[in-house]
């Protein structure tokens, strides 16, 4: 059956990125940055905070892939330290959610052949993006590298509390694009989250072996592997 609509994994697929959140310059930061809110915590409370209130988000789940929700997570300490307000906690929220995320990025890049690819398959069939991913992240991350403009929909599980291989994030694609499973291809790097979550719809899947994601997952075998991104274009022109 011929290929009427392509979804994309972005982290390990599309950019390649690197992080750390051990890193003791990040709880730095955010603590120097809240003197300034009136907040005052040592950084390793902050670490402590950050990650006991992760937590309690992920066990409150009633998901079986629960996602969480980074900006809520800084919602919550504010409010904990006495910032009541809701508009003044969530334009704050997002400002630490970014100082975390970028003292705690070393590398953040597209991979080798992913814009010529995405250029030339933009002229013949829709894109969509299925990532699991934050999007206060997710969204000037794409911006950075030149990745926006290219898919819509773009659903990201931080918006909705579940992420892959839940197939509600996939089937939001598809019912955006009116587009049964048949019709797609799913593009990702992870067999576990990617592949295993497209077989679970019936959706055709190219496994892209990169520097990132797992690489196997109990008998789940993807429809096309490739290692480079540049492959993924020989693919989809055999299909036709």
């Amino acid at each position: 059956m011929a290929i009427k609509g392509i979804l994309f994994d972005l982290y390990g697929t599309l950019l390649d990125i690197e992080t750390d959140e051990s890193l003791e310059e990040i709880y730095r930061a955010v603590a120097h940055y809240l003197t300034y809110q009136g907040v005052y915590l040592h950084r390793w409370e902050v670490r402590d905070r950050y990650y006991d209130i992760m937590k309690g988000q992920k066990e409150a789940s009633a998901e079986e892939y629960p996602e969480i929700d980074v900006e809520a997570i800084w919602s919550s300490l504010l409010e904990q330290e006495g910032i009541r307000e809701p508009a003044a906690r969530g334009s704050l929220s997002t400002v630490l959610a970014h100082i975390h995320r970028a003292v705690s990025r070393k590398r953040l890049r597209l991979y080798p052949g992913v814009t010529g690819v995405l250029d030339q398959l933009r002229t013949t069939c829709p894109m969509a993006l299925v990532s699991d991913a934050q999007p206060c992240y997710a969204l000037p991350e794409m911006k950075a590298v030149t990745l926006d403009g290219y898919f819509d929909p773009v659903i990201l599980s931080g918006s909705y509390g579940y992420r892959k291989p839940d197939t509600r994030l996939m089937q939001m694609a598809l019912d955006r694009l009116r587009l049964g499973p048949a019709d797609v291809l799913y593009v990702g790097n992870d067999m576990y989250r990617d592949i295993h979550g497209a077989a679970r719809l019936g959706i055709r899947s190219i496994f892209v072996d990169s520097n990132q994601g797992s690489k196997s997952y109990e008998n789940v075998i993807p429809d096309y592997v490739v290692s480079r991104f540049e492959d993924v274009l020989k693919v989809i022109e055999g299909l036709k």
